[in-house]
């Protein structure tokens, strides 16, 4: 696999039923201290919200995921989340559903209905891209050796994650999976750059 779906821009949709408001924030997210920190801020943004749940996949294996139903009953909020994400295929991707409460119970498939359609209308309004899988390399290169470092950075399509330029350089990049060997080989040509995966 050398490529992989997911957004790129946050968007926010509303569902209400029977007085209850359920309002889904997804947004594109790269590990799990960003997830925690968007989460904090959503319960400070809607301190009255008696739930916050959600559900988030993040990197390329799929292993890496988790659901919350913040205590609504078991299985009705954090599931129903993570099924519209993985519905769509895309991964590196947040959903955090806000409920205020209306009043009125919805029981099980109310809250199925409700936490599924929320999160599947904040995810049509943001694009599903396509992106390449990266493995991240560390490089560390004199300036002098610049030119040739970018010219198989843009040669490769590879994407510059962090730079530090001075006399002496260090560049963290993301080299796509399908093209590493060629981008090593090529690197390893250039006298007096160092590299190593991240």
């Amino acid at each position: 696999m050398d490529h992989y779906f997911t957004i790129e821009k946050p968007s926010q949709a509303e569902f209400k039923d029977r007085g209850s408001k359920f309002i889904a924030y997804a947004f594109p997210v790269l590990n799990i201290v960003d997830f925690k920190k968007r989460l904090q801020e959503l319960k400070k943004e809607h301190p009255k919200a008696v739930h916050h749940c959600f559900a988030y996949r993040i990197g390329t294996d799929g292993n890496n995921f988790r659901v919350s139903d913040d205590g609504e009953p078991s299985g009705t909020a954090g599931k129903p989340i993570l099924g519209q994400l993985d519905s769509k295929g895309i991964i590196n991707t947040a959903v955090i559903v806000v409920r205020h409460f209306g009043g009125t119970l919805l029981g099980v498939p109310g809250l199925l209905n409700a936490y599924k359609t929320a999160t599947s209308l904040a995810l049509q309004l943001t694009p599903v891209v396509q992106k390449q899988i990266e493995k991240i390399y560390s490089l560390e290169f004199d300036y002098t050796q610049m030119n040739m470092v970018m010219i198989i950075i843009k040669q490769f399509n590879c994407t510059i994650l962090q730079q530090e330029m001075q006399l002496f350089c260090i560049m963290k990049i993301g080299v796509p999976k399908n093209r590493e060997a060629e981008v090593l080989y090529s690197l390893k040509e250039i006298k007096g750059v160092t590299f190593r995966e991240m």
